[in-house]
């Protein structure tokens, strides 16, 4: 079990040696087999451990025991722990979503959290090789495309680590019991409420009795085909996006002779061109990405219009994609767009790359003259970092001054021209506005000679890329 770990973890590139790992633990049969294999692999890959636990509140009592087991397992080994509370219901409501979605978000914004709070490299997840199975499934039920069909990824970002992704349920369990961890059983995972737990519980298990016993390993070995496939053609993408794709401007032009190549090719090159215009693919779908290919073969003037505001025109056979700025503000200006540190920030439908990451006091040189780039007080940010733009009601203490002034009269006092001023991105921190990007740094945030930890952003504007 623990050599088929470290194969996956060499093969994947996943840890490397000096990594702090932020492990994700509920306390189930595969987090805590995740949590004490890596906890016995520690020293050969010298590694340092920490656990983070999110209680649902989902549970109650059982929920808290949950939490306790954790806790006092991490304490036994004298592994770090971390736990947040959150009632997930209300999460749920206020956000509109799911249970399913809203405690995904809430665990991956924690776990962010503690990577930036602990300087830690990466997060390591205790997805298996049934998750991936029932993942593949579900995407084939769906109707996916051959990149939906690779299933979860080893390694995602270089950060999310997946090391029992290709260790059986049944093996999991078996490990769990043959070292005494006694983990703890979530019953809603037996009750077939959620799409996935009717995979899990109905589906498998009926084509395992009546179709094929090793349906499971079938999946797998699919993904893994298909995830060769897939890297295969996304290389030779990258290649044909830099030979046909220019950009002009704020606009993507797709050059005539890109539409000679096979649909395989030419369908991600088209996708890949609106990734970057925007992006995102949310929205698109595989008619969006044919209509392109329609106004293609069409004469000169043809035009669409596809979701995001996305303008499709056809220039004497090449295509012309753009997104006009009043649609792009009308439709995204009241959005918030979270700014995750050690991570580089695609905001705004790519018009803004941003990175965020601490940085040592004594190797900030000459900060004050760098437009884009600036520096604050970590210590006095409470709540996410967040890119927006300006809302009724927002005020701005600028550097300097002990007082808020609105940020309406501080756009007049600067003499920002009236059209320009909802175009103007604002690095939030909580609720506070920190930078006008471009113009002021607010002075509840400034570094000083006290100031320990020191955050850097910066800002790369579309047209300087």
């Amino acid at each position: 079990m623990i050599d088929k770990v470290r194969h996956t973890i060499e093969e994947n590139e996943m840890i490397d040696s000096g990594d702090k790992v932020v492990v994700a633990v509920s306390g189930g049969p595969d987090s805590m087999c995740l949590l004490h294999i890596l906890y016995s692999l520690k020293e050969e890959l010298k590694i340092e451990l920490v656990a983070a636990h999110v209680n649902h509140c989902l549970r109650g009592e059982e929920a808290d025991a949950d939490e306790a087991y954790v806790r006092n397992f991490c304490s036994s080994l004298g592994i770090e722990f971390y736990s947040k509370k959150i009632d997930i219901h209300k999460i749920a409501e206020e956000r509109n979503l799911s249970c399913e979605t809203a405690g995904r978000e809430v665990r991956y914004d924690f776990f962010q959290e503690l990577l930036t709070k602990l300087n830690a490299e990466k997060i390591a997840l205790a997805h298996n090789a049934n998750d991936q199975a029932e993942t593949v499934l579900m995407r084939i039920m769906r109707g996916s495309g051959m990149e939906g069909l690779v299933g979860i990824k080893p390694v995602r970002d270089n950060i999310y680590i997946r090391p029992i992704i290709n260790i059986l349920r049944t093996d999991i369990e078996a490990y769990c019991i043959e070292n005494n961890l006694n983990p703890r059983i979530d019953k809603s995972n037996l009750e077939n409420i959620y799409n996935r737990n009717k995979v899990r519980l109905e589906l498998i298990p009926y084509i395992q009795d009546n179709f094929n016993k090793d349906i499971v390993n079938t999946l797998i070995r699919l993904s893994q085909t298909i995830g060769k496939d897939n890297e295969y053609l996304e290389k030779l993408t990258e290649e044909r996006y830099k030979l046909y794709v220019i950009s002009v401007g704020k606009r993507k032009v797709i050059r005539k002779e890109a539409f000679s190549e096979p649909d395989a090719i030419l369908t991600r090159v088209i996708r890949l061109a609106l990734l970057n215009l925007i992006g995102t693919l949310k929205n698109f779908e595989k008619l969006h990405i044919y209509e392109v290919i329609n106004i293609a073969h069409r004469s000169t003037g043809k035009r669409a219009i596809l979701p995001n505001g996305v303008s499709v025109v056809n220039n004497y056979g090449d295509i012309e994609l753009s997104v006009k700025d009043g649609e792009k503000l009308e439709n995204n200006n009241k959005e918030e767009f979270k700014i995750y540190i050690n991570k580089v920030n695609d905001v705004q439908y790519g018009k803004y790359k941003i990175s965020a990451k601490m940085v040592d006091s004594e190797k900030i040189l000459n900060f004050k003259n760098k437009i884009l780039t600036k520096y604050f007080d970590y210590d006095k940010i409470k709540g996410d970092i967040t890119l927006r733009y300006r809302k009724d009601g927002d005020r701005f203490t600028p550097l300097g001054m002990s007082g808020s002034k609105k940020l309406k009269d501080i756009f007049i006092d600067m003499k920002i021209p009236q059209e320009e001023r909802n175009k103007i991105p604002l690095i939030c921190f909580g609720e506070d506005i920190g930078w006008i990007v471009g113009y002021r740094v607010s002075d509840k945030y400034k570094v000083t000679n006290e100031s320990k930890n020191i955050i850097e952003i910066n800002i790369e504007r579309e047209e300087l890329i």
